[in-house]
Formats: structure tokens, C-alpha cells, sequence
């Protein structure tokens, strides 16, 4: 019996640190596949929420760094490239919360920031 309770004790503390602090949710982690074609298409979209009411007619590039929080769905922190009308390029933040990566109908664009970081409220 007791060999058992510390078999078990030695897989719980190997299986504690081999899960990354990224799978705890409530916890921010670093986007590691800033690539991935998901990540991309949330700015992309992201900028285009924005474009409906800011004006600003920002062309989007692509999302450069981000972050991601596991809640009731997944919210992004992402660092976005976009071009503006005169072609020069900015960076912007944009928060946005994604309830159901399946259906983009679930998502919320929370806050869109210029590189200065002016507010815009959503």
C-alpha cells in the first residue's frame, strides 16, 4: 500500500511539472505559433471590427506577438501590423474575447489601440 501512495505521489509531481504554467486557466501564456492561420484570421478580423467604427480604414498585415488567457472561452492580447490609408505602417493592440473558436459569431473585440494607445471602446 505504501509503495502504491508513492507511485502515485511521484506520478502527480511529474505530471505537475511537466504541464506548462500555458494550461492554467486564468493564466496568460505567450502565443507560441504566432503563424497559425487562427491567430492570423483574429486580427484580421480584429482590424476589421475596428475599421467599422474607427474610421481609421487600417489595412491589416499580419499579427506580429500575442498572448492568450483560458477563461470561458479564450481571450487574446495581440500585437497587429497594419497599414494605414497614407501606407505607412502601425502597430496596434488589440484585446478580443472568443468564446467558441469554431463560430466567429462568439467573438468580442474588447479594446483596439493605436500604437499611441489611444482608447477606442467597444
Amino acid at each position: 500500500m505504501k509503495i502504491a501512495i508513492f507511485l502515485v505521489a511521484i506520478a502527480t509531481t511529474i505530471y505537475v511539472a511537466a504541464t506548462p504554467a500555458t494550461a492554467i486557466p486564468g493564466g496568460w501564456s505567450k502565443i507560441k505559433n504566432i503563424t497559425d492561420p487562427h491567430i492570423q484570421e483574429l486580427g484580421e478580423w480584429a482590424v476589421m471590427e475596428h475599421n467599422k467604427v474607427g474610421n481609421d480604414n487600417l489595412k491589416f498585415q499580419k499579427v506580429v506577438s500575442g498572448k492568450q488567457q483560458i477563461v470561458n472561452g479564450v481571450n487574446y492580447y495581440l500585437f497587429i501590423d497594419a497599414m494605414q490609408l497614407e501606407g505607412s505602417h502601425g502597430t496596434y493592440r488589440a484585446v478580443l474575447l472568443e468564446e467558441d473558436s469554431s463560430n466567429p459569431n462568439t467573438r468580442k473585440l474588447i479594446s483596439f489601440n493605436s500604437k499611441n494607445w489611444v482608447m477606442h471602446g467597444y
